[in-house]
């Protein structure tokens, strides 16, 4: 019986000297939404009495622009001047900022404000939000089977953003023509922070949609662009073309040697024709000559054809009478 209520006590006294999870508290506010050049971006909020704080700023580009280290008073409380403003640059340019508390205490719980860094302070002409803008950048055309990449650009206020690419761009995938998806999440590498590249083989014929999704600091952003897949790509078709324009050259070559060799032969038929004129004309002459001649030699047979007759009846008569 002592020995079950020394353990209560035990279990008791454990109890009250644990800290308790559920009192974690950390609380963040800024003194304004927006910020020009030269105004002091004033924090405070409240953590565990003097606790540790980490304070830092990351920049639209998601790098850490400014980081402190404070600690908070006997009440828990905190206000501290992080930053004065200067004059815009590459290191401080225009854009969304994200303010953030880190307890070194509380299980490392955060806390997270965005501020907008503009020319002017007007909260209703420049509204504190974060935009990110995806740019995706793929061939028009292709070919099955050949490789293509497919490069990806993610901005926000004008300057790249992200690292990781498995995790920035982690649903992004490609529409094949047949209807079916693919995912493409674990096949970007990183060309530079901000610019993301994959390398694709296309392998059916059609229209292929490239359809980048960026997720950053809790904001969305799609971006899209389309591939027509051929059988063969541009190059392969030009490299036919070549080779059909140089043996359409070759044949025109061809042609034109035989139209200057059947104008030739045209040369020759003229004047063959015109030496069968001629030909005719001398046969015509030698017919004609022929024909006199004839006529000559029938003048001169006759005679000599009627004494050879007058003789051979002479002969036979002088033969009658012998008898």
């Amino acid at each position: 019986m002592k020995f079950q209520i020394l353990f209560s006590v035990l279990i008791v006294l454990l109890i009250i000297n644990t800290p308790n999870s559920f009192s974690e508290e950390l609380e963040l506010f800024t003194n304004s939404k927006v910020y020009a050049p030269s105004h002091t971006l004033q924090v405070y909020g409240k953590g565990l009495p003097e606790e540790n704080l980490i304070l830092r700023i990351f920049a639209p580009d998601e790098s850490i622009a400014k980081f402190d280290q404070i600690t908070t008073e006997s009440d828990g409380s905190f206000n501290y001047g992080l930053l004065t403003w200067p004059q815009p640059s590459t290191n401080f340019p225009y854009g969304t900022y994200t303010v953030e508390v880190i307890s070194t205490q509380q299980n490392g719980i955060s806390q997270k404000i965005d501020v907008k860094f503009s020319s002017t302070t007007e909260l209703v002409d420049v509204p504190v939000e974060r935009i990110v803008n995806t740019l995706v950048f793929a061939p028009e055309t292709a070919a099955i089977n050949h490789p293509i990449r497919v490069f990806v650009q993610t901005t926000s206020d004008g300057l790249l953003i992200g690292n990781e690419p498995s995790k920035l761009l982690g649903t992004t995938h490609v529409h094949l023509p047949s209807g079916i998806s693919i995912p493409l999440s674990n096949s970007f590498k990183t060309l530079h922070q901000g610019l993301y590249f994959v390398d694709y083989v296309p392998r059916e014929e059609g229209t292929h949609v490239f359809h980048v999704v960026a997720f950053s600091q809790g904001t969305t952003s799609h971006g899209s662009a389309a591939t027509n897949v051929l059988r063969q790509d541009l190059g392969g078709i030009s490299e036919q073309i070549i080779t059909l324009n140089s043996i359409l050259d070759e044949t025109s070559e061809e042609l034109n040697v035989l139209k200057s060799e059947i104008a030739g032969f045209d040369t020759t038929l003229d004047r063959a024709s015109v030496q069968i004129d001629e030909n005719i004309g001398t046969i015509s002459t030698s017919v004609e000559f022929i024909t006199e001649a004839s006529s000559q030699l029938n003048a001169l047979m006759l005679p000599i054809i009627a004494s050879i007759g007058l003789i051979v009846a002479l002969q036979v008569t002088i033969l009658t009478r012998r008898r």
